[in-house]
């Protein structure tokens, strides 16, 4: 018999709206000893069963749902249906599109797989397994998705924060199949890139904003273009490949901005075209503005700035800061796309704070266009924190 977590009275509510969190202060009493990551049947206070869910006895996010149907075995076969329902979805959608190489398989809750990322690069797969549920059957979930992909390798970069709010050490390394190469080269439309999913940000490249890079390559014809957090120079080969006069990337890693260089050489754009500089962004965007530099259009993809709601207030305080420069430096029609990675941050409030930068800036804009992560990054309704990227494309009058 399964260990059962009791609810406090009343607090069924959000798993009976769809939401596959369990926090801690819901928990009324907890019957058995489940090892964390062990499958546990949820219980209201009147004892009706809810959910099976995943036991995280070291985090705030106590319980992770993974299904709310009665009978329903939490098994290798069930974990094999989630990742296939995966795949179909995306495959419905029309992912990957025609010349991409390179997508998200599986986004955690999204997908009905809490706290399991699952990125392709070509045929190589890389897996984090953010929670104790997902480390729990993370050998199960890489053998499926070899299987259902067809790919030859799969690696983790089980390396992040939230491993360690579940009580998890850091993990990455050769899960099944092949070692990866060094590099992995994927292709976004005509771009292509070299991924380094060992030690790259994240899985090793930032899947998310693929169609905001299109956007941006759609407006940079004859423009000069300023690419700020470049990393390793997703939005500006983007803007050189949509025929770009010129693109600055700035960012503060060497290491990065090195592999932006090698991705422009790998993509054949003239080096007068394209320049590399390493600088702290927020101190450059103030140079530029004392020098009086200008910009056709403005890239604007920081880092997360707040990672809860405590550090909020600083976090506006750097997007605004950042913004108002970056409106400075545009030209009369000039255009900004501007982001915010950080799930505290609403669109709403992210809205304002660019507003409110434009008004000290001095300018006019008008928005174009909101701004999210791709199709491969899902959106459930009843999960409000699938939505983490929010961003504006806006244009000066």
């Amino acid at each position: 018999m399964q260990s059962q977590v009791v609810l406090k009275d009343g607090r069924e509510r959000p798993l009976q709206r769809g939401h596959p969190w369990l926090m801690s202060g819901a928990v009324e009493t907890v019957r058995g000893a489940p090892a964390p990551g062990e499958t546990v049947d949820i219980l209201s206070a009147g004892g009706d069963w809810l959910a099976c869910a995943a036991w995280s006895p070291n985090s705030q996010i106590r319980c992770r749902v993974w299904t709310v149907m009665p009978g329903e075995v939490v098994g290798a076969d069930f974990f094999r249906r989630r990742l296939a329902a995966a795949l179909q979805f995306r495959q419905r959608l029309g992912l990957p599109a025609d010349g991409d190489s390179a997508l998200r398989l599986v986004n955690a809750e999204s997908d009905g797989l809490p706290g399991v990322i699952i990125d392709r690069y070509g045929d190589v797969l890389v897996g984090q397994f953010l929670s104790c549920g997902a480390e729990a059957w993370k050998a199960v979930l890489a053998e499926a998705a070899m299987e259902l992909t067809g790919c030859r390798s799969f690696y983790e970069r089980s390396d992040t924060s939230a491993r360690e709010r579940e009580g998890l050490a850091a993990s990455c390394g050769l899960l099944r199949g092949d070692e990866p190469p060094p590099w992995v080269t994927i292709s976004e439309g005509p771009v292509r890139y070299l991924v380094d999913v060992r030690a790259g940000h994240k899985t090793g490249f930032y899947l998310d904003q693929r169609a905001n890079r299109r956007l941006v390559g759609a407006e940079s014809r004859g423009k000069d273009v300023l690419n700020c957090f470049a990393y390793t120079g997703g939005f500006g080969l983007a803007a050189l490949a949509g025929g770009a006069a010129s693109v600055l990337q700035v960012d503060v890693s060497a290491e990065a901005l090195e592999l932006a260089g090698r991705n422009a050489e790998l993509n054949g754009f003239a080096a007068d075209r394209h320049t590399c500089l390493r600088a702290d962004v927020f101190e450059e965007l103030r140079r530029m503005r004392d020098r009086r530099a200008t910009y056709d259009l403005v890239v604007l993809d920081p880092p997360k700035f707040a990672d809860s709601r405590s550090q909020l207030e600083r976090a506006c305080r750097g997007y605004k800061d950042i913004n108002l420069l970056a409106l400075k430096l545009l030209r009369p029609g000039g255009m900004l796309f501007t982001f915010s990675c950080s799930g505290a941050m609403t669109p709403e409030l992210f809205r304002k704070i660019v507003a409110d930068a434009a008004v000290d800036a001095g300018r006019e804009a008008v928005v174009l266009r909101e701004l999210t992560q791709g199709l491969d990054h899902p959106q459930p309704l009843q999960v409000p924190e699938s939505r983490y990227l929010t961003g504006l494309q806006l244009a000066l009058r």
